[in-house]
């Protein structure tokens, strides 16, 4: 989950650099296409069948819905506004999960953890402060891109069961094409093909994605949940320092305070969730 953790902070950082040189719609076509054609061969040599009935199932409709939605929000979050801030953001992801699956499934959520749900959104809200004098609209794009997300991860519990993490990932990317082809019509940039440095940005992009979604998949399919979901928010402490680091970004107090509210809200679900069960 660590390692996970760490390719998408890494994916999210070099696409963030990828920007300097190409359109964000381009971006999204670029990635899009290397990691469906690395996760489309890893499927094959598995002998796993990319097309059957399965793919277009209503949970996988539905996913692919939500994937386009929360990737097209998210890329624009990442290129368009502080890194730091849009990850930080992105980890109200389960806190969203959670009540959606209390609304849509029927699952049972107590009143606490329904506080600690509130508290976690109000980190959010903490986070872009709206009717500040610092307040950006562009925030807006990162809380977008995060309740796409969670719309996927809800999605992807109804999906067919015997549906390869590689056939996942192949259409998850293939998400990402559309969501670059629609934004590129939208936004009506020429066609930019990526200079050498460029091409290599991307293709480490594409790396640390195909890494970090394989070894999300690893990390929950083979160990217990309750065990490695915690160590999903270390993509915080990767996510604040290549933003930090790389494009010299400042924390500000009110992302600190959002930030430790979005977390231990996200830790205390999770510790009722167990308590429950047990």
């Amino acid at each position: 989950m660590v390692a996970a953790m760490a390719g998408f902070a890494i994916e999210d950082a070099l696409l963030k650099a990828s920007h300097s040189t190409l359109p964000i719609g381009q971006i999204m076509l670029f990635f899009g296409l290397g990691g469906t054609c690395v996760f489309g061969g890893l499927a094959l040599a598995r002998k796993q069948p990319l097309f059957t009935s399965d793919v277009v199932s209503r949970p996988m409709c539905i996913r692919a819905v939500f994937e386009v939605f929360g990737r097209l929000f998210y890329v624009l979050a990442i290129t368009l506004t502080p890194l730091s801030s849009a990850t930080v953001i992105l980890q109200a992801t389960p806190i969203v999960v959670v009540a959606g699956a209390a609304l849509v499934f029927g699952e049972q959520v107590g009143r606490r953890r329904w506080v600690a749900i509130l508290i976690g959104l109000a980190g959010v809200v903490v986070i872009i402060q709206p009717g500040a004098e610092s307040f950006s609209a562009l925030s807006i794009l990162a809380v977008l891109g995060m309740l796409g997300f969670a719309g996927r991860d809800l999605a992807s519990r109804a999906a067919p069961a015997n549906l390869g993490t590689a056939v996942l990932g192949f259409y998850g990317f293939l998400s990402i094409i559309l969501a670059g082809v629609i934004y590129s019509v939208w936004e009506g940039a020429p066609l930019v093909l990526p200079d050498a440095p460029t091409a290599l940005i991307l293709s480490g992009a594409v790396l640390a994605g195909v890494l970090g979604y394989s070894s999300l998949m690893k990390a929950m399919r083979t160990g217990e949940v309750s065990a490695v979901t915690p160590f999903r928010y270390t993509r915080l402490l990767f996510g604040i320092g290549l933003g930090v680091f790389m494009f010299a970004e400042k924390l500000s107090g009110a992302t600190l305070l959002g930030c430790g509210l979005i977390v231990l809200s996200g830790l205390f679900i999770l510790w009722r969730g167990q308590q429950k069960a047990a």
